[in-house]
Parts: structure tokens; sequence; C-alpha cells
């Protein structure tokens, strides 16, 4: 190759292969060029290219050259390649890319064919029907006869279509030929010689035009019959419907209740002045008239029947409490008015005062007036009564259910997680320092001392005046107990709704507080009212409700207000325990108040939770009060079962294990029931029994002496918490409560894997009572248990398996023999000898390769992508710029004439001698 630049090099080579260079000397004949000269030209054009820039092929390297071996991929051409990649994306992505925003095609705007209930024949019948009548529009502005338009003798309007003109079927072209039809051939000619099963096989001859529109044409007669056939059967139907419509006008006509007989009388004809048609028959001279206008009647008086209303659209829960509220003040003002003794009909008050007495009329008897101008009513005013009542009873429906559907949209708003950790340094400071105080103080009530409470009895009044319907929002419990000083337990629950309902939280910004601060009044109150003796517990369960709906939607100041309770009984709780557990003075067991506070918390909050905010501690203080209080009386005993029922409605869910209750419900059996058991050491199993035959728990054994006396009833809480200590029949009821409890703790645990250890001692225990001073009822009770208890212990012995090592493979012994290879083949040692195993390799290998291929193909597309819109970009702003240039270059010529004409101005004013 010549040395130089890569111009000298390439004329060298150009003039070498004979592409350039002068012409010979020699005169020669010339000749047209072949195709064969250019490919050899462009051939050796191809070779200098190559032989220019050897950087263009890519050899790639063998390892181990093996003579004779052909192989592929040893040499590449990576520019070629990639412009042909190019090209072939150009060609095919660029295109796709270009018109992936057009929406063209054909469109087949022909009839029926985008439908597809219509059949192959009944397009073409439509389609044949549509041409006649194209064919058919002109006939009437055609000013020549058709029949003047002769072929051969024949009319032209009487052609059907192409017959004999020339396009025929086989069968024509065979006449026209002088042939014998085929048909004639098959049928006389015996078949033409023709075996049958030839004859069988042959295909169906093509029918001709004129055969598949007569078949057209018969369907469509066929399908019209049918139509006829089918619209003929439905004025059957109707005409039948039509006879029967006397059986059928008696569910139109309802009943006239004022009438004797059995005429029916249409809706609305009393009204509208319509007779019945029993009437019109009666009053009729004409029969045969009345049978013919009848249904004419009939349709007359169903017009002036009272159609349906449009009712209103469901109003939002903000409108729904504003209404309430509207509604109970305008109640309230009514109220008022009778009050007076004004008229409740007239307008409303203004600035809270009523805008005169009702006038005296000549009517009146004087019974409701005074010389000094005062009403004097005792409660049973004009307002009182049923009325009133139901009002109040409709308005606590209505605003119930407001409060209910508000509740869960406001629930997700009201929590806020920052407020709980807020005040948890003020609690600790607080029990910091009543910590300091001494623990052998005074017993702490669950609520505060109330000053409208001193020297009042707590039995509330039968109410002796109406109703309001407007309350004030307490601030505190005081408060509320002066709103239902005079007010019936059993009006409570309305007067707390009617609060609720005139301070909705979506009427103000600061109701949202006052029915915090109410939720708190309510525990308090319920807590009141379960202080005395005989507790009204209907009472409580009237404001269960509500409490439970303020709850929903404030859950965290309701939750702060219960465990400020929980500290408060666990105070209590360790002062009676710093006092002496055997002290008969110190407060160990829970009273009615507590009891009823531990129960509202497992109904409102949910006890099957790990951690809970309230359930926890809660349930660490029952446990507290079973494990460390000691039974000196029947009361304690109580007050120990019904927490022991309070755990297992806790845990029915969750099934957590609760010795605390099980020990207690054994010490209870042990307490209460006979038993030949004489010293604690004599006891089955390991529970603690730390009063078993102590001097506080002697007396509190039934007698023998008794059981003939004795009855199976329900236990009564309230009953058995002032019952005295020598009440049998309340031991009685304990111990059957206890029997019960045993018996659901067991279904409770007997799936658990120490379901034995638990219930064996206790089945023990059971065996070893004394049944024979037992009344009938304890012994059917006991018989039950004991045997409920034998069939679960079986189970459970049966299901339990023994611990065993855990199965596995025999561990080899260590071997280190090397492992040799019969081939060193890198193909041989790919090969599996499982044959499934040996393809399925390959698929996983070929898949590999096919999907690095692809990605790499898809990367090549998104760069070529890339390159076009990086293109279009760069040609828009070069179209951009040259625009702005020229609009610049105007507006600067532009503004240099005007520059020139300024300073031509200024010119000649300066030569006219002004300035």
């Amino acid at each position: 190759m010549a040395k130089g630049s890569q111009l000298s090099q390439l004329k060298a080579a150009l003039s070498q292969a004979g592409v350039t260079g002068p012409p010979n000397s020699k005169k020669r004949k010339r000749s047209v060029s072949t195709e064969k000269d250019k490919e050899k030209k462009a051939a050796k054009l191809d070779e200098i290219q190559k032989r220019l820039n050897p950087f263009d092929v890519k050899v790639t390297k063998l390892k181990h050259d093996v003579g004779g071996r052909r192989l592929k991929g040893i040499t590449g051409r990576p520019a070629q390649s990639k412009q042909a990649g190019l090209d072939q994306r150009k060609k095919t992505l660029l295109k796709e890319y270009e018109e992936k925003d057009r929406a063209g095609g054909i469109i087949d705007r022909r009839f029926g064919e985008n439908d597809p209930t219509m059949s192959l024949e009944e397009r073409m019948l439509e389609r044949f029907t549509k041409e006649r009548q194209r064919a058919s529009k002109g006939v009437a502005f055609n000013l020549e006869d058709e029949d003047d338009l002769t072929h051969y003798g024949q009319s032209l309007s009487k052609m059907d279509d192409f017959d004999n003109v020339g396009l025929g079927d086989e069968s024509s072209e065979e006449e026209t030929s002088g042939q014998i039809q085929r048909s004639i051939v098959s049928k006389t000619h015996f078949g033409g010689f023709r075996e049958e099963e030839e004859e069988e096989e042959e295909p169906a001859r093509k029918k001709s035009k004129a055969e598949v529109m007569a078949e057209v044409m018969a369907k469509s007669k066929e399908h019209k019959f049918l139509r006829q056939m089918k619209r003929g059967e439905e004025d059957n139907v109707r005409h039948e419907l039509d006879d029967q419509f006397a059986s059928l006008r008696e569910l139109i006509y309802a009943p006239d209740p004022s009438s004797s007989g059995s005429n029916s009388v249409p809706l609305g004809a009393r009204e509208t002045g319509f007779k019945s048609p029993a009437e019109a028959d009666q009053t009729t001279v004409v029969p045969a008239v009345v049978e013919e206008n009848a249904y004419d009647q009939h349709v007359r008086e169903l017009a002036f029947d009272k159609r349906a209303q449009a009712k209103d659209r469901t109003k939002t829960e903000e409108e729904l409490a504003l209404e309430a509220k509207e509604a109970l003040e305008k109640a309230e003002r009514r109220r008022r008015k009778r009050m007076l003794g004004l008229d409740a009909d007239s307008g409303d008050e203004e600035d809270g005062k009523p805008k005169g007495k009702r006038k005296r009329g000549a009517d009146d008897l004087d019974d409701d007036f005074d010389e000094e101008g005062v009403p004097d009513y005792d409660g049973l005013g004009a307002g009182l009564g049923v009325g009133t009542k139901n009002l109040s009873d409709e308005e606590e429906d209505e605003e119930e259910g407001s409060d209910e559907e508000g509740s869960d949209e406001e629930e997700g708003s009201s929590e806020e997680g920052s407020e709980e950790g807020e005040e948890e340094g003020d609690d600790d400071d607080e029990s910091d320092d009543e910590s300091e105080e001494s623990e052998e103080g005074e017993h702490e009530n669950l609520v505060a001392p109330t000053t409208t409470a001193k020297g009042k009895s707590k039995a509330k009044q039968p109410a002796k005046h109406e109703l309001p319907f407007t309350f004030p929002c307490p601030e505190n419990h005081d408060e509320f107990l002066e709103i239902v000083e005079n007010i019936a337990d059993e009006d409570v629950p309305i007067v707390v709704q009617r609060i609720r309902a005139l301070y909705h939280t979506s009427l103000a910004a600061d109701n949202k507080f006052k029915l915090q601060t109410l939720a708190t009044i309510l525990i308090d109150h319920i807590l009141y009212v379960a202080s005395p003796l005989t507790p009204p517990i209907a009472l409580t369960n009237s404001l269960f409700p509500h409490l439970l709906a303020i709850t929903h939607v404030y859950p965290i100041p309701v939750a702060r207000h219960f465990n400020a309770k929980l500290l408060l009984m666990h105070k209590n709780l360790k002062r009676g325990l710093s006092r002496g557990a055997l002290d008969s003075e110190s407060k160990t067991w829970p009273g009615v108040p507590e009891l009823s506070l531990l129960r509202i918390i497992g109904l409102i909050w949910p006890t099957s939770d790990l951690n809970h905010a309230v359930v926890s501690p809660t349930r660490v203080l029952i446990g507290a009060y079973l494990g460390l209080g000691r039974v000196r009386s029947l009361h304690d005993i109580a007050s120990g079962l019904f927490l022991s029922t309070l755990f297992l409605q806790f845990e029915s869910l969750s099934k957590r294990l609760v010795p605390e209750a099980i020990n207690f419900l054994l010490n209870t059996v042990l307490h209460l029931a006979p038993h030949r058991y004489e010293e604690a050491a004599a006891l089955p199993g390991s529970f603690p029994a730390p009063d078993f035959r102590s001097d506080m728990t002697r007396h509190l054994a039934m007698s023998p002496k008794a059981r003939k006396s004795l009855v199976e009833r329900k236990a009564n809480l309230t009953g058995l918490l002032s019952a005295d200590d020598s009440d049998e029949q309340a031991k009685a009821d304990l111990l059957s409560l206890a029997f019960s409890l045993l018996g659901k703790y067991a279904d409770l645990y007997k799936a658990l894997d120490g379901f034995i250890e638990l219930y064996a001692p206790a089945l023990s225990l059971l065996e070893h009572v004394e049944s024979k001073y037992l009344f009938d009822g304890h012994k059917a009770q006991l018989s039950k248990l004991t045997d409920s208890l034998q069939r679960l212990l079986k189970f459970a012995r049966q299901a339990r398996r023994p611990l065993r090592l855990q199965a596995h493979k025999p561990i080899p012994i260590p071997t280190y023999i090397p492992k040799f290879e019969t081939t060193s083949s890198n193909y041989l040692r790919r090969q599996d000898p499982d044959h499934e195993k040996n393809q399925a390799s390959k698929l996983r290998n070929q898949y590999k390769q096919e999907r690095k291929g692809a990605i790499r193909e898809l990367r090549k597309d998104s760069r070529f992508l890339a390159g076009v819109e990086q293109k279009k970009q760069i040609e828009k702003d070069r179209t951009y710029t040259e625009r702005m240039r020229r609009v610049f270059g105007s507006i600067e010529g532009e503004r240099a004439e005007e520059k020139q004409m300024e300073r031509d101005k200024a010119k000649d004013k300066r030569r006219s001698g002004k300035k």
C-alpha cells in the first residue's frame, strides 16, 4: 500500500485498480458498459474501502485454531451491521413512531356488515331491497317509456339482472355450446356410466344468481309470514286481557269503608266528582252504552289518581343536626308559651320575651286566668301527656340515627396521637406527689363529692313539670345533677340526647370540647347512680349508648378519664393492702361502682388486643384484685366471682390464660361446698389457698341442714353484694355460679397444651366434694361438671404426644476420595444423563440468550427514538432562532430608521434656529 495521507492512498488505489486515470492513447472502439462492468467496478471500490479502513473489520481471535474448521462469527463488520440496523429501524420503527397518533383505516359502510345478529342471507336480502329502491327512485322522472327499450324483442325493464347476457354458469355454457346438460345425463343416461359413490362424492353445483335471489325472496316471505303470525298471537293475548279487565279492576279500585255495600270507589273519585263503576251502572239507563264507555271512564278516573311525589334528597349530617337543633328550640319556645298561657300557634319569641298574652274570648270559662295575671299550673298543662312524650321519643330516635352515622366519619379526625404524650409528664408528677402521701389515708371515692347532693336523697322524684326541649351543656357533674334534679330516671337519657343534638359537633367549633366533657360527666354519673345499695340498673343501661357513641368519636379524652379512674382504684387497693388484707375495714375488693366501671370498659373498648391503653391496665387491676385480695365475707366472694366473669368475657376471643381466676374459683368451692379436706397440704395441685380453713372463712361453708330449703335460681349481683354471711340461699347461688364458671373456663382453655396440669387438680377437688350434703340442683350441676372435665381431660391426654428427637436424614461419613471425571470436554461436561433435565437446561440457556438479545434491541430502539426526538428538537430550535432573528432584524431596522428620522428632525431644528 502506498504511503502518505489518506487522500494520496485513495488516489493511488483507484489508479491501480483502473477506476481512474488518463485514458489509453490507443484508439479503440467504444463499447457500452454493461451491468457486469458496473458490478466489477463496485466490487473494486468496496475492496479499496475495506483496505483503507482496517478498523471496519472485527476479528475474534480463536483460543485453539484447528485447521479445516469452518466457524461462523469469527469476523464481523460493526459499522455495516450498525448501519443496517439503522436502515431497518428507519423503515419500520420510524414509520410506526410517525404514525402512532394517526387514526385511519377503511370503514365498511355496507348495510348489515357490522351487525353480528344478521345472517348472510338477511344481509343479501336487505342489500337487494336497497338496490331495488335506489333503482326505482328515477322511474318517476323518466320521460321515455321503458317498454320502448328492447333487446332482441324483449323489454329491458323485464329482464332479470344479467340473465342470458354471456355471464351464465356451466349449465348455460353447455346449452350454448350444443352439448347435453349434465343434469339430463345424470338422470336419463344412467349417470354417464359412473358409479354411485363417485356421484355422491361430486361437489354440489354452484347456484346461479337467479336461484340465490329466488331463495332469498322465499325466505323473506317466510319471515314476513312468521311475523304476521306472531303479531296475530299478540293481538289475541291483548284482546283476552281487555276482556278480563273487569277482574283486574279490583286491584285498582279500593273498597269504600263508609259505604254499606261492597261497591268500590276509585282513588281520588270523591275529590274529583267521578262515580265508581258500580254507581255508574246503577244510575245508567242503557246498559249497552255503559259497556261501550266503561273503558274510557276508567281511564278518566285513573287520570285523577294521586301520583307519587318526588322525595327530598338525602341530607348531610350537618343539615340533620341543624334541623334537630331548630326543632328542639322551636318545641321549647312553644312549651314556654303554653306555660305562660300564650297562643302556641303565634310567631316565635323575640329576644326571649313573649309578644303578649292571649286575649280573653267570649266563650272562655275563666278557668285558666287568675286575678294577678300569672298562670298557676300544677304540671298538667296543655303540653303534657302522650303527645309531648311521643314528640321527645321521635326526636331522640332521629338524633340517635344522625349521631351514629356521623360517629364513624369523625372517628378518624378525632384520634390525635400527639395528645397522648402531652400529659404523660403531668400524670407522672401527680402520681409521684400522691405516692409521697401516707398510705394509711382514707379511701378515695371514684366520684367527687357534689354540692347539690348534700342533704338530699338520691332517689329521684317523679317529674312535676313538662320536660324542657333545650338544656345547657354542663361543664361538670354538679351542673349535670342540677339539670336532672327534678327529672325522672326514665327521662334522663332523653335529656342527654337533646344535649347532644343541641351541641352537635357540626354546629359550632367549641361543641367538640363540650361533648368530650359530657362523656366524662356521663362516666361520673354512672358511678354516682351505682353508689346506693339498690342502684338503678335500667338508668345505667340507658346511658351507656350515649357514652359509647361519644367514645367512638372522641376516644382519646374518654380513655384518659377511664385511666384516671383506674389509677384511683389501684391506689385504693394499695391503701387497703397496706392497712391489712385481713382487716375488715380495708377496701381490698371493688364495690358496685367499681364493678360497673370495669363492666363498661369491657363493653366499650376491644378486649382482644395484645396491648391497649385502657384494657391492659384494667386486666392488670382485675388480676391484682383476684390474686392479692383475701376472702373475709360473702361480699368478697361475690365481688371476686363478678371479676372472674369479666375476665371470661375479656378473654373469650384471645383465650389468654388467667390463673388468678381459676385459683379464685377453686378457693370459692373450698370455702362454700362441704368436702373432706382438713389441711391445705392435702389439697391437689399447687394452686395457692391462703384462706383455707381460716377463722374468717369457716362460717362461709354451707350448712347441711339448710339444703332442703334451698332453690335453684339465677345469681343477683346486687343482692349478693349486700347479703349477710349467714344467708344460705346466697351461698348456694355463689356456689352454683362458681360451678358454672369452672365449666366455661374449661371450654375456653381446652385447646391449651397445659390443660391437663391446669384442670386435673380441679377435677380431683370436685370429686372430693361431698355431694350428699348438697341439694338436688347442686348435685346435678356438679355431676355434669365432673363428667365434662373427665371427657375433656381424656381427649387432652389422647391428643398429647411425647417429645421426640427431630427426624432427619442420617449424616453420611465424610470421604476424602477425589472425584474423577471421565472426560474433560466442556460439551460433554454440560450434558446431563437425564434427558428431561438436559432439555430444560437448554431451554433455560436459550431463554437467557433471547432475553439478553431482546433487552439489547430494546435499548437500541430507545437510543434511535431518542436521536429522532433530538433531531426534531434541534430543527425546531433552529427554526425558532431564525424566526426570532428575522423579527429582531426587522425591529432593529425599524428602530434605526426611527433614530435616523429623529436625528434629521433635530438637525432641521438646529438649522432653523430652534432648540
